[in-house]
């Protein structure tokens, strides 16, 4: 038998102005994305911007549905976009901001598995890797330099 051990790293900004200059900008989108998502049923709002490789900024937020599960997260709301609409773009950073209506939220929210996974896709499309921030309403940003840190044990096309 043979262990595998997976470390990763990640950095914690205790504040939203400890950020580079881009990445607060980048962040404050993803905060106004949020608060323009449309959560009717789970009153859970989160927001994604994603920073092309020309500094463009795409947005994105969650979609929720009646039928549910026919809404969409945030972060693939804005990958699924900026990839549609900016098919040769890079990914440099994607920051996601979330907060319950009912609750201010201050610990950060990563994201789900399926969005982990749509992240790992244009990661290893790109092969570049893309830093990820998240925070809740209020509080710490993590963040993490490539969604391996999120998901070391990514499943990717070599697979098929």
């Amino acid at each position: 038998m043979k262990s595998l051990n997976i470390t990763t790293t990640y950095t914690i900004f205790n504040h939203l102005d400890e950020l580079p200059e881009t990445i607060q900008k980048l962040m404050k989108q993803a905060v106004n994305a949020r608060n323009q998502a449309y959560a009717p049923y789970s009153k859970f709002l989160v927001g994604a911007a994603i920073l092309l490789d020309d500094d463009s900024i795409i947005l994105g937020n969650n979609q929720e549905n009646a039928a549910y599960p026919s809404g969409l997260c945030a972060e693939r709301v804005a990958i699924f976009s900026a990839a549609a609409n900016f098919p040769k773009a890079h990914f440099k950073a994607l920051a996601i901001s979330a907060t319950a209506l009912d609750k201010d939220l201050s610990e950060p929210v990563a994201p789900c598995g399926a969005c982990r996974q749509a992240i790992a896709e244009y990661e290893f499309k790109q092969e570049t890797p893309i830093a990820i921030y998240f925070m809740g309403k209020t509080g710490k940003i993590i963040k993490a330099n490539s969604i391996k840190d999120l998901l070391p044990l990514a499943f990717d096309k070599s697979f098929l």
